[in-house]
């Protein structure tokens, strides 16, 4: 009697059981199909926002009305990055096209960065003063406008800066180290083939050659050459010269101002309200976007070696 009334309860438990796993089995599956599903909502999402750039690129603007149209130049001047020729002059070329803007201000906060692109945009900033010649353009300066950001400040209608601002270093370097040393300690051995006689030229691990040692010298002093010419054409009477004024010296804004690197003490606002009497400022700076530097990077290639050997050269 015993074994036949707890068979019955054996079985309905077992079903109980069965009927229980089978429930739980059913809602994981269907958290982890939701889990899957959000996830692949959100891989597309993400894929969509890099393709229309949603995040990134220049922020719609009205250019009705007047106001005082800024561009930011923040850190190292090169060709890749917000600080690069192509993105700051995009943002001056909208900045001097924009109907309402009654001037603009180029906001620097640069220790220097690539002679070439800071080339550019100087050239750029000419060409466009040039062109809208009613349009005055003013640089301000942050904490530091050396070397490069101070070649492209030059290009402007008047420097303004802060008292303890860094300014100046007008001049070039070129950077690098030798390993021969720690080489022979170490019994390695360097084997370099080049077609070219000077194709090793400045390679780290060979020994210095004096004729090349001169030739990089010689590089140099020319692109010094370039720095001082864009500095004097910039500045005019102004600048009142010494002896150290393009040796690489830098001064505070205060100093700057007396020796003519600088024209006076004033900040963004200061400079659309009291000198462009425009106190609407609106931004034009090209934002770079996730989309665009996932794209770089991705195309980065074997010439990336090169570009980055020449790009030891630095306007300091």
């Amino acid at each position: 009697m015993t074994e036949g009334n707890n068979e019955p309860n054996w079985e309905r438990r077992v079903l109980e059981r069965l009927a229980t796993d089978a429930l739980v089995e059913q809602r994981r599956k269907r958290r982890w199909g939701i889990f899957f599903r959000l996830l692949a909502f959100i891989y597309v999402g993400v894929i969509l926002w890099m393709l229309s750039g949603i995040g990134g690129g220049t922020p719609s603007k009205l250019t009705d009305g007047k106001h005082t149209a800024l561009v930011q130049l923040h850190g190292v001047i090169g060709p890749k990055g917000e600080a690069s020729a192509e993105n700051i002059n995009l943002a001056l070329q909208s900045a001097f096209e924009a109907k309402g803007a009654q001037g603009v201000v180029l906001l620097i906060n640069s220790p220097g960065g690539s002679p070439v692109q800071a080339g550019l945009i100087n050239d750029e900033i000419r060409r466009l003063r040039a062109k809208y010649p009613s349009t005055p353009i003013y640089a301000v300066v942050e904490d530091i406008c050396a070397s490069g950001g101070y070649y492209v400040a030059a290009a402007a209608d008047k420097i303004f800066v802060d008292k303890a601002s860094i300014v100046g270093s007008i001049g070039v370097l070129m950077e690098g180290f030798g390993f021969t040393g720690t080489m022979d300690k170490l019994g390695v051995e360097r084997r370099l083939l080049t077609a070219g006689e000077n194709k090793g030229f400045l390679d780290p691990f060979s020994p210095q050659e004096p004729r090349h040692l001169e030739h990089a010298k010689s590089l140099l002093a020319d692109v010094h050459k370039q720095f001082i010419e864009v500095v004097r054409k910039g500045r005019g009477n102004r600048l009142k010269e010494t002896g150290d004024m393009f040796s690489g010296l830098m001064w505070t804004g205060e100093q700057s101002v007396a020796n003519g690197l600088a024209d006076s003490l004033g900040s963004v606002d200061f400079v659309a309200r009291e000198v462009i009497k425009a106190e609407d400022v609106r931004d034009y700076t090209q934002k770079t976007n996730f989309a665009e530097r996932f794209a770089r990077q991705l195309g980065a290639s074997s010439g990336e070696t090169l570009l980055n050997f020449l790009s030891q050269m630095r306007l300091r």
